[in-house]
């Protein structure tokens, strides 16, 4: 997602929500063009539909060719664009996660708004359930983190998101800054992870994530 300053998806406060005419628009799959409300709050704005497209081209290529029967979890739904796109593209469930209130609460509105019955939609601290997932076994073909970029949580999330990730599955991830994966040495928190599609739309540098794996 493109941000100005802060998303409604962070712990902080984010200010008084406001109804507003904002809509994210599905671009493919059963629910194509249907049109979402999205939480008018300061700084959420959801994932282009351009943006939208090339990642999800990106996935189902990785994925053999669909969606169906892969799970995705959306660490930082905000307006909910990638979670119900990849609800939308036969994703067999998608689980939601934002613990901002107003947020949580418009994405269960829309799901009940799609009869969406493959998606979940928790309200919980992206971080701590992570954890919890990985103490129950629970895995998942795709993640995506979309997180506010000045927390600094992508580098705090990435490093515990094997544990919940199926064997060759994928992480989505968007930042406001060019990941180091061209620089001498990674970081520790990128260790054993690479780039497999990154690309970069205004301000918004995008990719899609793999777990290194050694291959004679």
């Amino acid at each position: 997602m493109q941000k100005k300053s802060s998303k409604p998806h962070s712990s902080h406060s984010h200010g008084a929500p406001r109804l507003a005419p904002r809509q994210v628009r599905i671009i493919g799959g059963a629910w194509k063009r249907a049109l979402l409300p999205v939480l008018d709050a300061e700084g959420l704005r959801p994932t282009p539909d351009r943006v939208r497209e090339t990642v999800f081209n990106w996935i189902r290529h990785q994925l053999g060719g669909d969606l169906e029967g892969a799970s995705f979890l959306d660490l930082f739904a905000g307006s909910g664009a990638l979670g119900f796109e990849a609800a939308s593209r036969g994703a067999v469930m998608v689980t939601m996660v934002d613990n901002h209130g107003p947020a949580a609460r418009q994405l269960e509105a829309n799901r009940d708004k799609l009869k969406a019955d493959n998606v979940k939609v928790l309200r919980a601290d992206a971080l701590a359930l992570v954890k919890d997932l990985a103490a129950r076994g629970q895995r998942f073909d795709v993640i995506f983190l979309d997180p506010p970029y000045q927390l600094g949580l992508l580098s705090q999330i990435l490093p515990l998101c094997p544990a919940i990730l199926n064997e060759g599955g994928m992480v989505y991830a968007e930042t406001g800054a060019a990941l180091p994966f061209e620089d001498t040495e990674l970081p520790d928190w990128l260790a054993g992870w690479d780039a497999i599609r990154d690309d970069k739309a205004g301000m918004v540098y995008y990719y899609l994530l793999k777990l290194h794996t050694d291959e004679a």
